[in-house]
């Protein structure tokens, strides 16, 4: 496309238009093969505005500006060294693929999904997470502390 707009008159507008060509016939003519119609639309948008009410006439110099600098800087940033966010991602898309690769663990599958909208399930019988779990060990020791502390004092 950058090629096509250095050697051909722009146009907005139109498609083609007093020997000027729209952006896309301009990639077109040039090698580009796309049909991206959304890009034609943002172009027309971009140098006429919301309505539509001009004749097609040809970019000025300043959209052609932008036009090219915005192309030229979405190469660039295709040549650029990935983000530390993106490679993050990537990261973290390839532990999970690694993951559903693995074997199930052996034993009774988790039918917490299936079972959690089932009245009174929960993972054990007497508490419904393991922080609860844990909760409960916790007062359960401190009250044989304090019971067997009892036991042991002097009448």
């Amino acid at each position: 496309m950058l090629e096509g707009l250095r050697s051909n008159e722009i146009v907005v507008g139109a498609y083609s238009s007093d020997g000027g060509i729209c952006p896309m016939l301009a990639a077109h003519r040039n090698g580009g093969r796309t049909n991206m119609i959304s890009f034609a639309k943002a172009w027309d948008r971009f140098a006429l505005g919301p309505g539509r009410k001009t004749k097609p006439r040809r970019a000025t110099s300043r959209e052609l500006r932008v036009l090219i600098t915005d192309l030229e800087a979405s190469l660039l940033d295709e040549d650029l060294p990935r983000a530390e966010l993106a490679a993050a991602i990537e990261s973290h898309k390839r532990l999970l693929a690694r993951r559903e690769d693995e074997r199930p663990r052996p034993g009774d599958p988790d039918r917490a999904t299936e079972l959690r909208s089932r009245p009174g399930w929960a993972w054990t019988r007497v508490v419904r997470s393991y922080n609860e779990y844990e909760r409960a060990l916790e007062w359960i020791e401190r009250e044989q502390q304090a019971l067997g502390q009892r036991e042991y004092e002097p009448a």
